[in-house]
């Protein structure tokens, strides 16, 4: 799978700047965007993100893509499969890891105490 992303070294990580929250993500999810080059319109490339849960929020809906994902949960709890009341689902804490092939429904989710994951997203490119 060819890469794209830029070559950086160790560097500082800011964890209280530099967030947004994600299309179709309510206000109280946000991603930290560490490298990607993405493309979900040509379906290459990769992306790693931190994605952070404030408190008592959650979607509402699974998700669903066409690229890989792998998952780890760094801190705090992840509820996995609320209802859309934000009711419900399985928790899981910190270590706790997920690897899902394109076309996987997952979610939707939630957090208690909040959370920070770290996530890898890419496509598979084996088959260009």
């Amino acid at each position: 799978m060819p890469m794209n992303k830029p070559h950086l070294e160790f560097h500082p990580v800011d964890l209280n700047d530099g967030w947004h929250t994600p299309a179709g993500y309510p206000a109280g999810i946000k991603q930290k965007i560490l490298a990607s080059d993405l493309d979900e319109m040509r379906k290459t490339g990769s992306r790693t993100r931190l994605l952070r849960f404030d408190p008592g929020a959650y979607t509402t809906v699974p998700f669903v893509h066409d690229h890989w994902e792998e998952v780890y949960l760094v801190s705090g709890d992840l509820i996995v499969g609320n209802d859309a009341n934000g009711e419900g689902g399985t928790a899981f804490h910190a270590p706790t890891y997920a690897c899902r092939p394109p076309g996987v429904h997952h979610g939707p989710f939630r957090s208690e105490t909040g959370c920070v994951l770290f996530e890898m997203h890419y496509y598979d490119e084996s088959g260009r």
